[in-house]
């Protein structure tokens, strides 16, 4: 059986990687996203399972010790990170499996998953980002100074990727990740049975 893609998609803060995502996920049926595992506690609303697998902070460090993560992150006194056994038995059964995660977490994937197709968000500008970190009325100066240099360490980043996509909307973002998909599902290295006549 051909082996499900691993797609990753990441970039920077506030180049749109949830939107985007949630787009290709209502246009490619055929492609399932990997939740997540967090040691934070639930905001109002969310379903374990659901936004995140929700575990104890020592439940996730037993979960770590037993090698139970893709990747996984500290950040900010919590842990956050990509739970295997699910992403293995979805490729494993042909499926492809979306994963949108932080520059450092596709990094670490990189390392385990070579054959994974990993895309690269760009925003159009740095002022167009600024603008989406701004307009969402949440973070203070303070903050939005700190993400915004975060944000360009991160896009010096995105060249360790196969591909970069700009987001200049979400149609054509989506558009681009579909194109390429439709070549990555080509790749001869996916389906070595094919050539076994």
């Amino acid at each position: 059986m051909k082996k499900g893609l691993l797609i990753v998609i990441s970039g920077a803060s506030g180049t749109g990687k949830g939107t985007v995502c949630k787009e290709l996920l209502t246009r490619e049926t055929g492609i399932a996203y990997s939740v997540s595992a967090t040691s934070r506690t639930p905001r109002a609303g969310e379903q374990d399972g659901r936004e995140y697998y929700f575990r104890t902070r020592e439940e996730f460090e037993q979960m770590i010790a037993a090698g139970a993560f893709l990747e996984y992150a500290d950040v900010y006194g919590n842990y956050y990170g990509t739970p295997l056994a699910p992403i293995e038995e979805r490729r494993a059964a042909g499926e492809d499996i979306l994963l949108e995660i932080d520059t450092q977490g596709a990094l670490n994937v990189m390392e385990r998953c070579p054959d994974g197709t990993f895309i690269f968000l760009l925003p159009p500008s740095l002022e167009e980002l600024q603008r989406r970190i701004t307009g969402r009325g949440t973070e203070t100066e303070e903050s939005i100074a700190r993400r915004l240099a975060a944000a360009r360490d991160e896009i010096r980043l995105g060249k360790r990727y196969r591909y970069a996509v700009l987001n200049d909307t979400v149609e054509a973002a989506t558009d681009r990740i579909q194109t390429i998909l439709a070549a990555e599902r080509l790749r001869a290295d996916m389906d070595p049975a094919q050539f076994e006549l």
